[in-house]
């Protein structure tokens, strides 16, 4: 079993979420986008929420197989989004609160994660993935200096059991975390997604 721990910096603390987190997570997940882009149940139900909590995220620690935070940034108990890396494939999932989005907090949760992965978790690499069309998480990937890797079935299975197209990164314990080139134009938003 790990216990649970924390990981912070002067912009935000990483909490493993809680039972007061359960109202604050069932709101996010009302929002459209997030269930577009992720795997959470739709309609989301508060009694998710608290499974949510309760078991996956306790589950996870207890087993050592996913790490869970909630974010929160410095002086407030609000939890404004979630990152998770599990360890079995070593890939990073993330959501954020639409309140939080588009302030770089993701970015530097997932920075907060890749550095510990790569000093006490052990690891070489961090995966990512993203549904095609996700610009926002490819965008989080592309700043916290992961390099695209191409596009193919996830590896997580959606709501349906399916292993939908996704773009796909990768960071290395020794890469740099400059964004770098090759990433699809309609993940930067340069371009419209299809």
């Amino acid at each position: 079993m790990v216990k649970p721990f924390v990981l912070a910096s002067d912009r935000l603390r990483l909490e493993v979420p809680r039972t007061a987190d359960i109202g604050a997570i069932y709101d996010a997940c009302q929002d459209d986008t997030l269930q577009r882009f992720t795997t959470v149940p739709v309609p989301y139900t508060f009694q998710d929420a608290q499974f949510f909590v309760s078991q996956v995220v306790e589950r996870g620690w207890t087993t050592g197989r996913e790490y869970t935070w909630g974010l929160r940034e410095p002086g407030s108990s609000l939890l404004v989004g979630m990152v998770s890396i599990r360890l079995m494939h070593h890939d990073v999932g993330f959501w954020a609160a639409p309140e939080a989005r588009g302030r770089g907090l993701m970015t530097e949760a997932v920075r907060l994660v890749a550095d510990w992965a790569f000093g006490d978790g052990g690891l070489d690499d961090v995966l990512w993935e993203g549904y095609v069309g996700n610009v926002a998480s490819a965008g989080v990937a592309r700043k916290a200096g992961f390099t695209y890797t191409g596009s193919g079935p996830g590896l997580q299975p959606d709501r349906d059991r399916g292993h939908p197209l996704c773009w796909k990164a990768r960071l290395g314990r020794d890469d740099s975390r400059d964004e770098k080139p090759g990433w699809p134009a309609e993940a930067t938003g340069s371009a419209p997604a299809p």
